[in-house]
This record gives C-alpha cells, sequence and structure tokens, in this order.
C-alpha cells in the first residue's frame, strides 16, 4: 500500500464527517421548535404546583376557549410574516365583523348563519384591501395596515354611532356552544389549525409563502406570482380575523365596535414567541398555537394566584422581548458563519 493510499481517508468517515453539520443543524432546529412548547410544560407543571385549580377540567377547558380566537389570529397572522409581512388591522377586523354580523342577526328577516358569513367574509374583503395595498399600489404591508386598522375600525364607530349592539342569546351558538362536550370555539381552532397546518406544509402556497420571505427577487426570478401569493395570504388573515370578530360577538352576544382592541399586537406577539421570525420565511401554525397558549396560560396563572394584571402584562413583555432578541443573536450567528 502505498502513502498516499495509507493517507486517504475510508470513504465512510468522510461521509460521516460531511453529514455531522447537517446533522448538529437538524439537531439545533428541533429544540428551536421545541422551546417554547418546553416553556409551556415547564409553565404548567409549575402551575399545578402552585394552585390546586389549574389542573381541572374546567380551568383546562376555560384556558383553551380564552387562547382560541388569539391562536385563531394567529394562524393567519403567521403566513402573513412568512412572507415578511404584517397586518396591524386584525383588531379592527375582528371589532366590524362582529359589529355587521350581529347588526344582521337582529334583524328579523335574515338567519344566524347568514350574520356569521358576512362577518367573516367582511373580514375577507378587509384581506383583499390589504394585499392590494401591499401588491399592486407598492405600500410597506405596516403602513398599508396600519391605515386600514385606523379606516376599518373607524367604519365600526360610524355604524354603531359608537354604542355596543345586543344580539338574541341564540346568536351564542359560536360563542357558547358545544359539539358533544367540547366547546365551539375549540373546535374551530383545532379546525383552522390543521388547515392552515396543511397549506403552509402541503400546498404550492405554503411552499411559496415560504420562499417569498426568504427572498422576495428570488422567488419572483424562480416563477412564482408573488402577487397572488401575497393577496391569498392577507385574505386568508382577512377571513380568519372575520370569524375571530363573530365568534368574540357570538361569546359576549353583543357586536362591540370597541372589541378585540389588542389582538393584532396579542397575534403577533403569539407568532412570534412560538419561533417565527419577523424577517420572514420562517413560522409554523403549531409554534403560533404554542405562542398562544403560552401567553392564555401567563393570563390563567396570574388570576389563580391573584397575580395583578400591571405584573402580568410585564411577564408577557419580557417573554416577547426575549423571543425576538433570541430571533436576532440567531440570525447574527447564521450570518457570521
Amino acid at each position: 500500500m502505498t502513502d498516499a493510499q495509507m493517507a486517504e481517508p475510508a470513504p465512510g468517515h468522510a461521509a460521516i464527517e460531511a453529514g455531522e453539520p447537517y446533522r448538529r443543524a437538524w439537531i439545533r432546529r428541533l429544540l428551536e421548535q421545541l422551546g417554547p412548547f418546553l416553556f409551556v410544560l415547564v409553565l404548567g407543571g409549575a402551575l399545578t404546583i402552585a394552585s390546586p385549580h389549574f389542573l381541572t377540567i374546567t380551568n383546562i377547558s376555560a384556558v383553551f376557549v380564552q387562547m382560541s380566537v388569539i391562536a385563531i389570529l394567529a394562524v393567519g397572522q403567521v403566513m402573513v410574516i412568512i412572507t415578511a409581512g404584517i397586518d396591524l388591522s386584525v383588531s379592527s377586523v375582528v371589532a366590524l365583523s362582529g359589529v355587521l354580523s350581529t347588526m344582521v342577526v337582529v334583524n328579523d328577516h335574515w338567519s344566524i348563519p347568514l350574520g356569521m358569513a358576512v362577518g367573516v367574509l367582511v373580514g375577507g374583503g378587509v384581506g383583499v384591501i390589504n394585499g392590494v395595498l401591499v401588491t399592486k399600489v407598492h405600500l410597506p404591508p405596516f403602513i398599508a395596515t396600519l391605515g386600514t386598522l385606523s379606516a376599518v375600525g373607524g367604519i365600526a364607530l360610524l355604524i354603531t354611532n359608537g354604542q355596543p349592539i345586543a344580539a338574541p342569546t341564540s346568536f351564542d351558538v359560536l360563542g357558547d356552544g358545544q359539539v358533544g362536550p367540547i366547546p365551539v370555539p375549540i373546535v374551530l381552532m383545532a379546525i383552522v389549525a390543521a388547515v392552515g397546518w396543511f397549506i403552509l406544509s402541503r400546498t404550492t402556497l405554503g411552499r411559496s409563502a415560504y420562499a417569498i420571505g426568504s427572498s422576495y427577487e428570488t422567488a419572483r426570478l424562480s416563477g412564482i406570482r408573488v402577487d397572488r401569493v401575497l393577496i391569498a395570504v392577507y385574505v386568508i388573515q382577512g377571513l380568519l380575523a372575520g370569524l375571530g370578530g363573530v365568534i368574540v360577538a357570538s361569546r359576549v352576544v353583543t357586536g362591540d365596535p370597541a372589541a378585540g382592541v389588542n389582538y393584532n399586537l396579542d397575534a403577533i406577539a403569539a407568532v412570534v414567541i412560538g419561533g417565527a421570525s419577523l424577517f420572514g420565511g420562517e413560522g409554523t401554525v403549531i409554534g403560533g398555537l404554542i405562542g398562544a397558549l403560552l401567553m392564555e396560560l401567563i393570563s390563567n396563572g396570574g388570576d389563580l394566584l391573584n397575580i395583578s394584571n400591571f405584573w402580568q402584562n410585564f411577564i408577557l413583555g419580557v417573554v416577547i422581548i426575549a423571543a425576538v432578541a433570541y430571533d436576532q443573536v440567531r440570525r447574527r450567528a447564521l450570518q457570521s458563519r
């Protein structure tokens, strides 16, 4: 055997060495995705120890019902954020959709299903406007949706004169109804999450959204119809915001033009806590759900332990800052390699 042959590494060793970076990257990414979930488990365990009322069927059901609207909004918001966009109009869409659905329901000539459909479709209509402003008028998503936030909120106040509209008690079918033993909001949340997961992981629309968020110009040059994809994700967000508005109105049997004031920020926070990057290209529906659950656990646990709302807001703010800071550090580390 020659010296060159003796010095040459075995093919198997080379393959192992070549595959090591990919293995480490896979493990690192798995830990990043599991991080928020592990945080939820730790927080849930701590609350179970701290309060005997936490781990009860009644309380756990209440947690999932309370998080349902934010989780539904987060499914749409994660799609928008994956494209490196953002939708700030969500809270106003929630208010307007709830108001219009209630107005239809209180009219004896119309039915509750029609009122609910109107609320959802109105949200989709606002989504179309947002998508067109971003793609055709070329406004930055932040500015476009900030404008519709104000305009749509103004419409909700104008058509109600700033006053809530009471609906018949039968309108509570979405907010307080049940499918067997499971509250309807939880069922709707599960359906929306399943559909959202399928869109992002199994469809061309989902793959295109990730591509656009990773590199807009590369996606455009590769033949992706960028405008269509962007309009589609804003429409999906609008439809889900409309559904959230109907659920909120149904739960309180009232169309309130001031409903959902902080829902846009809550949805964005849930998505960011769940591991999505505000720079686009990264994010999952499961992460958004975990983020929404974590936020609700902080609120629910604070109430059970008699912690002031001021401290709850402080804790949630720290969690959001930590999530965004971690994303920044991680991105800089990747860029430096």
